[in-house]
């Protein structure tokens, strides 16, 4: 059993805001000065001191007079895997940081206290783990907090006192307890001691042992457990789906500021059209995915995501509509955000690099009273520059995030949420294909006009209430309204000549506006029948979504792309421009959805759901749907290390169009088959996943043939596909993230003539990543460590007519780091051979280069 401690605003009103946020931090938290900053470097092997008495659980009152200490580490979470051996037990922490351990017996109980931690919910729950019965001649195993800086692991024998060997090994602390339930004579240890081994408190007495080991290890790659896929805190080694997580670890490492950078990091992802330089939209094994969720939460919105408040990125392949609704049957992609915590936490830092970028954040959290029931979180980010393409016009964008967490009582938690985002950027639709290629021309050569832009302001606002109505169920209600204000402004490229290098225009002036109404309301419980164990969800869905947009186009000059004059006359006002149509659409869908996870035996789980779903569409037109979606899997675990599953999922999405007569199309439904293999290797410290699935896509509305301004439901594509992610620590200090994955996407069935057959665009056949990062050991140089990054994109189609090709490409990314206490360094070097490649495609003339080589530092203080 293993212990692991893993796991436009100007710069005068942003420095304001920092202030402020200092002030107001500063008249409710004592003690700044405290250091509450737990180093993410990894701890030297524990050495063990015996206790020659017992210490004996605080009172309630005693615990309010306690105070934490300075180096006090948040365990957020305790999960238990079976192995070979018994059962791992894994606390897990936000931060790296020496525990100090010692142990004692009284009776049947061996006793272990770990000092220097707390065990904490991301609520802000404190939590008690127990494991009943985990071997023979066991009685229980717990761990719980028994006083502010202590948190208490017992071993329970069930006739005598469990026989624990203490001893150092390259691992970490060891404890061997073996089973009571028989007795035998003295057993020897495997091993000779070591000066600070401890030697067992009474004789072997037999049988397999249980192994505890205590490391000091930093946040890892390794994520053991995600909620995305299945609305409930569960191993990824018990779900029959693939499913990725990218941690906050990879994110620092990376310097993440966009979230496509850490999606290079999963299999299956690719980033296609970014609408101008407006958003990021991927593709999950070959489908575009059109649905963002953040928190559990419907996104619509597709913009660039703010990472700088973001925890982890978590990404479920294939159908999900079975939990969230309408959505593609690539898969979605669950953006999770940081929450308060219980302890003050101050972090402030700066990134600086290429193409004048400057970002500066500030992340607080901690108590607003001294009975730690009101707790708050608050980040902010600033950014400017940074955007590589030939103009002089920057990126600008400012995003604050508060979170007010409230524990009403011992069975209910209230958390409120607002969020804030402005940003202006360049509108840019990249350059053009020539032939069956990209035009030789320079990659970062704009091919609008100087004052192209997009605009727009975010803001969130919504609440979490949880309620525990008993130990085993909880009653959830969830709520958040965004509104979106943008505007386009730009030059849109229409038609080229490729023997003169003409490309005719249009100006555009395009303000959109949308606004989503999400409401979700749950019921979490846990029950045996006989001695089958279920996890049972409930849930009803209700979403509202209204989107209106102003197309305002008309002609513009044109530009020559091998000698371009820009500003041949001035930009007209969005009045000067006649309205083309406009679009106002408003959608209502409500669902209801059942989800069973049933353990049969320890090494036999199910997982059964099903949902119903009904979606009205207002618009020039109305239309309504209703589907049925269904998920069955089913997860074998032939050993403990070792997970085989299979499954299969469905989902939905209201199509558009009209036939010739006015009706409407059915919805697009997506069906999946999926089977793979899970395992954890390296005494769990690496986990992968081998997966292979064929989705097939039908009622994908195609051109009539007999009247080309209506469609008909009859297309089809497919995507048949295998992929490896591999995650997680090596060595010591030693850390990488991997993934392969083929994928055969294609249209299987259409009425356009010549598409037949023809692969879906900006999908590689082969794509591949590694990034592996390495932190020095020794004294002299611990903390120092370096990273190095490989990401493989094969030959993909740039359209679906298949008329030209974006090219491979093999981009290598870098770092040098240096962590010591609160202090981090950084410097990552991005494309370092500054190879020219193309991101993605929506047509001929909207092609997306890649940025060339750019350099990025950072410099952090967490306190």
């Amino acid at each position: 059993m293993k212990l692991n401690k893993k796991d436009g605003i100007s710069w005068v009103q942003f420095v304001g805001i920092l202030v402020l946020s200092w002030m107001m931090q500063s008249g409710v938290v004592r003690g700044l000065t405290t250091s509450c900053f737990a180093s993410t470097q990894p701890a030297p092997i524990i050495k063990i001191p015996y206790l020659s008495e017992i210490d004996h659980p605080l009172t309630s009152a005693e615990k309010l007079l306690q105070s934490p200490t300075s180096q006090l580490v948040q365990i957020t979470g305790v999960k238990a895997n079976p192995t070979d051996k018994g059962v791992e037990i894994i606390l897990q922490t936000a931060f790296g940081q020496q525990l100090q351990v010692t142990n004692r017996s009284t009776g049947n109980n061996f006793i272990v206290d770990v000092s220097g931690g707390q065990l904490r919910l991301p609520s802000g729950d404190t939590y008690t783990f127990r494991s009943d019965k985990p071997l023979a001649g066991i009685t229980e195993i717990t761990a719980q907090n028994i006083n502010a800086n202590t948190v208490r692991v017992t071993v329970v024998g069930e006739k005598a006192l469990p026989t624990v060997e203490l001893f150092d090994d390259n691992t970490g602390l060891v404890f061997a307890v073996a089973s009571t339930a028989t007795v035998t004579q003295p057993q020897q240890p495997s091993q000779t001691p070591q000066a600070n081994q401890t030697q067992p408190t009474q004789p072997s007495t037999g049988d397999e042992p249980i192994e505890l080991v205590v490391t000091g290890e930093q946040d890892g790659y390794r994520v053991p457990d995600a909620s995305t896929a299945t609305r409930t805190d569960t191993p990824l080694r018990d779900i029959p789906q693939s499913i990725q997580v990218v941690p906050q670890q990879i994110l620092k490492d990376q310097q993440v500021i966009q979230a496509s950078e850490a999606l290079r990091n999963v299999s299956g992802v690719q980033r296609t059209t970014p609408a101008g330089n407006s958003a990021e939209i991927y593709l999950i094994r070959g489908f575009n995915q059109s649905v963002n969720l953040r928190d559990g939460f419907r996104d619509t919105d597709q913009k660039f995501v703010e990472t700088a408040n973001l925890e982890r990125i978590e990404v479920l392949k294939g159908p999900a509509s079975v939990l969230y609704g309408n959505v593609d049957p690539g898969g979605v992609i669950n953006f999770v955000t940081k929450q308060p915590l219980r302890d003050p936490f101050y972090a402030l830092g700066v990134q600086a690099g290429s193409f004048g970028l400057v970002r500066p954040t500030l992340d607080l959290s901690g108590p607003l009273n001294s009975e730690r029931t009101l707790l708050y979180r608050l980040n902010a980010v600033y950014q400017h520059g940074g955007d590589f393409r030939d103009f002089d016009q920057e990126v600008e964008r400012f995003s604050i995030s508060p979170v007010l967490s409230w524990k009403i009582n011992d069975r209910t938690t209230l958390t409120l949420e607002f969020e804030h985002l402005y940003e202006k950027r360049p509108l840019d639709r990249g350059v053009v294909a020539i032939g069956r290629g990209i035009a030789d021309i320079p990659y970062d050569r704009v091919l609008g006009e100087r004052d192209d832009n997009f605009s727009r302001t975010d803001d969130r606002v919504g609440y979490r209430l949880e309620h525990n109505l008993s130990e085993d169920w909880k009653l959830r209600s969830r709520f958040r309204f965004s509104a979106s204000d943008a505007r386009y402004r730009g030059v849109d490229p229409s038609r080229l000549n490729e023997q003169t290098g003409e490309l005719s225009r249009n100006w555009g002036d395009t303000p959109v506006n949308l606004k989503n109404y999400v409401l979700q309301n749950d019921l979490v419980g846990k029950f045996s029948t006989g001695r089958v164990k279920h996890t049972l969800l409930f849930g009803i869905d209700l979403l509202r979504t209204t989107n209106n947009i102003e197309y305002h186009v008309a002609p513009a000059p044109s530009i020559n792309i091998f000698n371009p004059v820009y500003g041949t006359v001035p930009r007209p006002n969005q009045d000067q421009l006649p309205t083309v149509f406009a679009i106002n659409n408003e959608t209502n869908s409500f669902g209801i959805f059942l989800q069973d996870q049933v353990t049969v035996t320890d090494n036999l789980k199910l997982l059964l759901g099903g949902r119903f779903d009904l979606v009205d569409q207002k618009s020039t037109s109305d239309q309504q749907d209703d589907a049925f979606t269904p998920r069955v899997g089913i997860v074998y675990q032939p050993i403990q290390l070792i997970s085989l599953y299979a499954s299969f999922s469905q989902s939905f999405l209201p199509n558009s169009g009209n036939r010739v007569d006015g009706s409407l199309l059915p919805p697009q439904r997506g069906t999946q088959y999926e089977a793979g293999v899970k395992g954890e290797f390296l005494d769990n410290r690496l986990t992968a996943t081998l997966a292979a699935y064929e989705i097939t896509k039908s009622n994908v509305a195609t051109t009539d043939p007999n009247n080309t301004n209506f469609v008909i439901p009859v297309g089809e594509q497919r995507s048949r596909g295998i992929e490896l992610d591999v995650a997680g620590s090596i060595l010591t200090g030693w850390n990488i993230i991997a993934s392969y994955a083929y994928t055969d996407a294609k249209i299987t069935q259409t009425n356009t003539i010549g598409q037949l057959g023809n692969q879906l665009n900006n999908v590689p056949f082969n794509s591949a990543s590694l990034w592996t990062t390495y932190e020095l050991q020794t004294k002299s140089l611990q903390g120092l460590g370096f990273g190095l990054g490989l990401f493989y994109v094969g030959d993909r189609q740039g359209d679906l007519a298949n008329d030209f090709k974006l090219g491979s490409y093999l981009r290598t990314d870098a770092s040098i780091f240096y962590r010591r206490n609160n202090l981090r360094l950084g410097l990552n070097f991005k494309n370092l051979f500054n190879v020219n490649y193309i991101e993605a495609s929506q047509t001929r003339n909207f092609v997306t280069p890649g940025a060339p080589f750019t350099v990025q530092g950072t410099i952090s203080w967490e306190f």
